[in-house]
C-alpha cells in the first residue's frame, strides 16, 4: 500500500477545491467532472466512497497535481 492508500470521495473534493478545482456537472450516472479554470486541468472523479490507490493517481495525473503536493493540501 502506498502513500495514496484509504482515501474517501469528500477529503479528494476538498482537495481539489483548496487547489482551485471547481465542480462542473456530473459525466456519467457515478462520475463528475473537476475543472481548474487557472490551469485548464480537468479530472473526472467516481462518487463513491472509497477510491483505490490506482484511480487516485489516475485522477492526479489528470488534474497535472503532484502527489506529494496533493498531500501536503
Amino acid at each position: 500500500m502506498g502513500r495514496l492508500f484509504d482515501f474517501f470521495y469528500q477529503k479528494i473534493t476538498q482537495k481539489l477545491n483548496k487547489l482551485g478545482f471547481e465542480f462542473y456537472p456530473m459525466a456519467k450516472e457515478d462520475h463528475e467532472i473537476w475543472f481548474n479554470p487557472k490551469t485548464k486541468a480537468k479530472t473526472t472523479i467516481p462518487h463513491h466512497r472509497e477510491i483505490k490507490e490506482g484511480t487516485l493517481r489516475n485522477i492526479l495525473k489528470q488534474a497535472k497535481i503532484d502527489v506529494d503536493t496533493f498531500l501536503t493540501i
